[in-house]
C-alpha cells in the first residue's frame, strides 16, 4: 500500500526498463498480489489485483469500498476525526460491513459500556465498587 507522491516515475509508473517504474516492478517482477495506492488529497483509492500476470483495477462497491481478497476485508475512505485532525482516513470493514475500530475507539467503547453497566447496577441498588 502506498500513498501517492508527486515524483516523476512514481507509484503508477509502468517504465519497463531500469530504473523500473513501481507499478511495473510490483506487477511483473515481484508479482505482488494486491497493489493499493491512495491519494489523501483527492481523495482517491485504487486497488489492483494480479490476474493472469496483469494488474486489474478493482471496482468499488456501493459504499465506495474495495474488497481485499487476501484479507477478506474491505478497504475504503472514511472522513472523520482522529488524532485531532478531521480528514480522510483509510479504514477497514469486515464482510458484514462493520467498521473495524482503532484501538483508541475500542477502548472508548469499552469504557462507555463499563460506565453504562455501573449506572444500571446503581439503579438496582448495587454499588459496583463493592463487587470487586
Amino acid at each position: 500500500m502506498e500513498f501517492l507522491s508527486e515524483e516523476d516515475g512514481g507509484e503508477l509508473s509502468v517504465r519497463s526498463t531500469p530504473p523500473y517504474g513501481k507499478l511495473y516492478f510490483y506487477e511483473h517482477i515481484l508479482q505482488v498480489p494486491t497493489y493499493v495506492t491512495y491519494d489523501p488529497y483527492e481523495p482517491e483509492l485504487e486497488v489492483r489485483c494480479l490476474q493472469a500476470g496483469r494488474y486489474v483495477l478493482q471496482p468499488v462497491n456501493l459504499e465506495g469500498r474495495i474488497h481485499i481478497p487476501e484479507l477478506d476485508l474491505w478497504l475504503g475512505i472514511w472522513r472523520g476525526e482522529r488524532l485531532g485532525h478531521t480528514i480522510n482516513w483509510l479504514r477497514w470493514w469486515d464482510a458484514s460491513g462493520n467498521l473495524l475500530l482503532w484501538s483508541s475507539e475500542q477502548t472508548e467503547q469499552e469504557r462507555q459500556r463499563a460506565e453504562a453497566l455501573a449506572a444500571k447496577l446503581r439503579e438496582l441498588g448495587i454499588d459496583p465498587e463493592r463487587l470487586s
